[in-house]
């Protein structure tokens, strides 16, 4: 008999409401992940640290370890810390970066990890992976995906407007992902999973399409919702592909050749997906992305981000070398810096009609 069915990695529970902080340590009994509120919880110094006394009373069992940042040092100092405690499972409260550390560290000690993000700048809230900093720049392992994830509206509004936009860059960039997966099977026959594909692609119409904005919790509900699901299409998968094509690789070149200087991941993934649907030849897709993003107030040029347009010719020049083995559009077209810089004029040409 074949098999029917397949499990699909993803939370237990995900709890995107207002004031759903309030009640964690009621969610995490009822889905019988701590009922005795053992917990080692990481936090920022940040948004993390303001929250703390607010969720103390409600977990008096907890541990509270401050993450300093978001490289692989702080991870493993995390990991040693709370090994060997007993604890039911560790949270990660805060950004991106400290719920990335939690989930390596979770990993390493073989507990089950909950991600309480305070903000919505990336997918990786809910996703297998983290990114993490390390000697030779950033990397990506490997992990669980979130046993939990709570994401609080009241909490999500007083984060700085620019990383729910940061959000919605990274939400948007899957349908130019999936593009070059697709392009990617045409190509070179590499499998595309369906259900990844489709789960990807559904989470960054909605954001597309969505005729809300950043004040609107309807339209945060629906972000925070696309991150997640962003996620889950990766755990599916088994790596980032659903997620992550040639506006991810631009961004990455970003960061490796530009660093200090980078601007937020979302941020440079949305200028990445729009010039990634141009190269393509769908330039009414790279105008409706321009379009959506500066709705949103989000840049769709690099000059917008602090880059020059060399700046930028040299970044998509450098950007298939930040993934290796991974086809995309820039791979596919291998277009030397100066039919870039050709390109990118048209772009601008293209968005700005």
């Amino acid at each position: 008999m074949p098999v029917l069915t397949r499990l699909i990695p993803s939370p237990v529970v995900v709890d995107i409401s207002g004031r759903a902080m309030d009640q964690l340590g009621d969610l995490l009994a009822d889905q019988r992940i701590s009922a005795s509120g053992k917990l080692a919880i990481a936090i920022s110094g940040g948004s993390g640290q303001a929250l703390r006394a607010k969720l103390a009373p409600q977990l008096p069992a907890a541990d509270w370890y401050p993450v300093i940042d978001g490289t692989i040092d702080s991870a493993v100092r995390l990991a040693d810390g709370i090994k060997g405690k007993r604890y039911d499972a560790v949270v990660g409260l805060g950004g991106g970066k400290i719920i990335d550390v939690a989930k390596y560290a979770a990993a390493r000690v073989g507990l089950p990890m909950v991600a309480v993000a305070t903000n919505l700048s990336h997918d990786g809230i809910c996703s297998p992976v983290s990114i993490l900093d390390n000697d030779n720049g950033r990397g990506s392992y490997g992990v669980p995906t979130p046993i939990a994830m709570v994401i609080d509206l009241d909490v999500i509004r007083d984060a700085p407007v620019r990383f729910i936009r940061s959000g919605i860059g990274d939400a948007i960039s899957n349908i130019s992902a999936i593009a070059d997966w697709e392009l990617s099977h045409r190509v070179t026959g590499e499998p595309v999973d369906g259900l990844a594909a489709a789960m990807a692609r559904t989470a960054g119409e909605s954001v597309l399409r969505h005729p809300g904005g950043v004040g609107d919790d309807e339209f945060l509900t629906v972000l925070a919702e696309a991150l997640v699901l962003s996620g889950i299409a990766m755990s599916i998968s088994g790596d980032s592909r659903p997620s992550s094509g040639a506006c991810h690789e631009i961004s990455h070149a970003f960061d490796l050749l530009y660093p200090g200087r980078s601007a937020l991941h979302g941020e440079q993934v949305g200028i990445g997906a729009a010039f990634a649907m141009h190269l393509r030849g769908a330039r009414e897709d790279a105008a409706l992305f321009a379009d959506v993003l500066r709705g949103h107030g989000l840049p769709v040029l690099p000059e917008e981000i602090g880059f020059t347009v060399e700046e930028f010719v040299r970044a998509v020049e450098y950007a298939p070398q930040t993934r290796p083995g991974r086809f995309t559009v820039l791979e596919h077209l291998n277009l030397p810096a100066d039919e870039i810089r050709d390109a990118y004029a048209d772009y601008a040409k293209t968005i700005s009609s």
